[in-house]
């Protein structure tokens, strides 16, 4: 669990895919519900399943639960969903053949849910705790991602916990900004920062 003095404790916890399977206690949608009202938000185009249907959804996630190098996570703020975190292999998922693959490489996709009332430095605090999650496994020690060319919001957020741009990439659904963040410029980037 990631706790910071501004925006409070986040966590992660696998997502459940199954239909009508309950996970939220507050309101009592499903993983399925919840991950489906927020990539079809207006304000998650970049994460191209805007016309998704709620099937789509557990198809596509069901799959990824049964994928050996991909998983998705649910993310929590103070015990409520708050953040869909996707983890995988780049070299047997997304980045396949489209990059110079290093030992401990993991990739890693993050979609923050429409909020209610925002709350300044929350998405910084959630891609600051998903890449704690992703470096609190001592086997990773890169982190990689491929954000649209045209999403500097994105960029942004990359940058202040220490990505790096490599290259622009071409992937078949989007020109993308390969960019790496290693363990070392991640802490360095985020030591001392308040979140």
């Amino acid at each position: 669990m990631t706790r910071t003095p501004r925006t409070g404790a986040f966590s992660v916890r696998p997502m459940d895919p199954s239909p009508g399977r309950r996970r939220d206690g507050k309101d009592g949608r499903s993983d399925s519900e919840l991950v489906h009202t927020w990539v079809t938000h207006p304000r998650s185009a970049f994460w191209m399943m805007g016309d998704a249907r709620l099937e789509d959804i557990e198809r596509e996630y069901t799959a990824i639960a049964a994928h050996p190098h991909h998983d998705a996570f649910i993310g929590l703020h103070e015990g409520r969903p708050a953040f869909l975190m996707e983890r995988y292999d780049p070299t047997e998922v997304e980045l396949q053949g489209l990059y110079e693959a290093e030992p401990g490489d993991i990739g890693m996709h993050f979609l923050v849910a429409p909020p209610e009332t925002p709350v300044h430095g929350f998405t910084l605090a959630v891609i600051t705790t998903v890449m704690e999650t992703l470096f609190a496994d001592p086997g990773v020690r890169r982190v990689v991602v491929e954000p649209d060319v045209t999403n500097h919001a994105v960029q942004a957020l990359n940058k202040a916990v220490g990505f790096e741009v490599i290259r622009e990439i071409t992937k078949p659904e989007k020109q993308a900004l390969l960019s790496a963040c290693t363990r070392e410029q991640f802490e360095a980037a985020t030591t001392g920062a308040e979140r």
